[in-house]
């Protein structure tokens, strides 16, 4: 069976973030892979590397017991559309935003604990 590979790429360049994410969980059932980078053994290197950290992921752990509010909160910090947060947010843990600054990490970090959220920062 051969792949039309560039209609693959055609369906993707069209796709949502929301449906990447579940085309990647979907391949990482199916096949028993993950998607994630593997992690090198941590070593005195690593801990300068966290040091001089100037970029962070906003990774919502877990949604907590005001789902609602939590995704609001999504909502107004990312600008995404009520089904795009709702998505987020019923896929925890994920990314809320990628590559912020430390002070805006932060920030979002304690608007998402406000509403009873967990937050991870990578």
């Amino acid at each position: 069976m051969a792949l039309d590979t560039q209609a693959i790429v055609d369906q993707l360049k069209d796709a949502t973030i929301l449906e990447l994410n579940d085309l990647v969980k979907a391949i990482e059932e199916e096949f028993n892979v993950t998607a994630a980078a593997p992690v090198a053994a941590a070593g005195a290197g690593a801990g300068a590397a966290e040091a001089t950290k100037d970029s962070f992921n906003v990774e919502l752990t877990e949604v907590g017991q005001e789902k609602v509010k939590v995704i609001k909160e999504v909502r107004a910090i990312t600008g995404l559309g009520l089904k795009d947060a709702k998505g987020v947010v019923d896929g925890a843990p994920a990314n809320v935003k990628e590559e912020v600054a430390e002070d805006e990490a932060n920030k979002i970090k304690e608007q998402l604990e406000a509403v009873g959220a967990t937050v991870t920062l990578k």
